[in-house]
């Protein structure tokens, strides 16, 4: 996913938010070695003009190092949320465009939130401090060369050690959990989203206790993989505080015979002794990055997956002529699966209301789906003109507005058009009433009323209900089903449904076994 060349001027931005953090690092890194030359040359009582420069620079590295830091924390995670939002923009667009039937709700919410916010860490987190650590290692190893080339051998030898192998062995020791790991996120996520919406069920059945410890195993996988992989990152992080102590011991010993040798000056010993502590600090965060970049690689494959899934349905079908939905000899059955209707033959005319029938499980729903092209037939023809309102069996109420729980059928509408789909709804309610999550400060009619108050938002050319009737009382029933006909007058309708009263009201019954 060519995310960076999506971005505005991203390569520009990404190329100085490296500099940026080159910057920081390296005035960190001079910071130490200027303040190491300038206490060892005040030690021999030099006139204080001799360390007036060096002064100055311990003052210009201390304040750079600040400022370099923060401009490059604005550049470089500008340039990830710009990267972050390009790719959850695609990843909505490609969620618009197909329905994603079988996909888990809670392990799909991981991938379009969590997942794709890992474009960040790969920015943030893995190349800025990587590519900006590369260019610090050169620049010190040159720099101390000058001094002492066997030393600058030694610390360069180390920094790879610690900045590149110790980092990679970490990311390799952990790599299986940390992959898995998000896949467990997706699971945990589901039985989360599970237990929510079906938590007073349970609790009714008296299978509370049976879900939460299953919720609770995956929790107890999630922590003992993310536990593997902090175990790793302590070893790793041990192995790299020891790279660092042979740099000083090395620089130490090196220099010391050096400077008996007469081949170096006194007072450059504590720069090359303490240079690399300043050094191997800028890597104690690089085995936590080596396993952030499997994480996240793991993460973006995840977020890919979505983004090249076949769409199971466009919602393209053939125009029909004479009628306003029509089924030829058509099978019909969720992608993957085998055929729950063979066969089927049906027609909806222009102002008829015809009531589709059957057990549970028969294939109603799917039926459904196929005709509005969400799925495709897996035989037959399907032929449709115009637009479908749909209202389905489980409408989800958000916990918003009344007004924008409406708009959720027509994006652009106005708030009389609002109101006039709520009056043809049947649904008396004020539009900045705030609405509580799965409609819970509505009653089941009003919920009901308000979902079909989307459906009559805008113009629908033909008007499908999916058991719209279900958990009302006979009387709120009915009363919802004389608004229903009052609102789909002229249109045509299709109804699945159990319900005998709602049969009546029919022009004609298909009934399926």
């Amino acid at each position: 996913m060519d995310l960076l060349n999506a971005v505005p001027k991203g390569k520009r931005r990404m190329a100085l938010a490296t500099f940026l953090a080159a910057a920081a690092s390296g005035s960190s890194v001079a910071l130490m070695g200027v303040s190491a030359w300038l206490i060892s040359r005040a030690a021999e009582y030099p006139p204080v003009l001799y360390l007036q420069a060096a002064a100055v620079g311990v003052r210009a590295f201390g304040i750079g190092r600040g400022a370099f830091r923060y401009a490059e924390r604005l550049v470089g995670h500008d340039v990830a949320l710009r990267m972050h939002s390009v790719l959850r923009s695609r990843s909505y667009d490609k969620l618009s465009r197909t329905t994603l039937i079988g996909r888990r709700h809670g392990d799909l919410l991981t991938r379009v939130v969590h997942d794709v916010a890992a474009v960040q860490d790969l920015v943030v987190r893995v190349a800025l401090p990587a590519l900006s650590a590369s260019l610090v290692i050169v620049g010190t190893t040159i720099m101390l060369g000058r001094f002492n080339l066997a030393s600058s051998l030694v610390l360069l030898l180390t920094a790879i050690v610690a900045g590149i192998l110790v980092p990679m062995a970490a990311a390799r020791a952990s790599q299986r959990v940390d992959r898995e790991s998000l896949s467990t996120r997706g699971e945990l996520a589901d039985g989360a989203r599970e237990l929510a919406l079906t938590g007073p069920d349970l609790l009714v059945n008296g299978a509370e206790r049976t879900t939460l410890e299953k919720l609770l195993t995956v929790d107890d996988r999630l922590k003992r993989q993310e536990q593997r992989g902090a175990w790793v990152r302590g070893i790793a992080t041990a192995a790299q505080i020891i790279a660092a102590g042979v740099a000083v011991v090395a620089a130490l010993w090196i220099g010391g015979e050096a400077v008996a040798a007469g081949d170096l000056k006194p007072r450059l010993l504590a720069v090359l002794v303490l240079t690399p502590l300043a050094l191997h600090e800028v890597f104690q965060d690089f085995s936590k990055a080596a396993q952030t970049y499997t994480r996240s690689e793991a993460a973006i494959t995840r977020v890919r997956e979505v983004l090249e899934a076949e769409p199971i349905g466009t919602g393209d079908v053939l125009p029909g002529e004479g009628v306003e939905v029509r089924l030829t000899d058509a099978t019909v059955g969720w992608p993957g699966g085998g055929p729950v209707q063979e066969g089927l033959n049906l027609a909806v005319a222009q102002g008829e209301r015809v009531a589709l029938v059957g057990p549970s499980g028969v294939g109603k729903t799917t039926i459904a789906a196929t005709l509005m092209g969400l799925i495709p037939p897996l035989g037959g023809e399907v032929e449709r003109a115009g637009r479908v309102g749909y209202l389905a069996q489980d409408a989800h109420i958000f916990a918003s507005t009344v007004a924008e729980n409406v708009r959720i059928g027509n994006k652009d509408a106005t708030d009389d058009e609002v109101t006039d789909a709520l009056r043809r709804a049947g649904l008396d309610l004020p539009l900045d009433r705030v609405i509580g999550e799965e409609g819970s400060t509505l009653s089941g009619g009003e919920r009901r009323r308000l979902a079909l108050a989307r459906v009559l938002a805008d113009e629908r050319d033909l008007i499908i209900l999916d058991e719209p009737t279900e958990h009302l009382d006979q009387e709120t029933a009915n009363a919802l089903m004389e608004d229903v006909w009052l609102a789909a007058e002229g249109h045509p309708v299709l109804v699945i449904t159990h319900d005998e009263a709602v049969m009546a009201g029919c022009d004609r019954v298909v009934e399926l076994r």
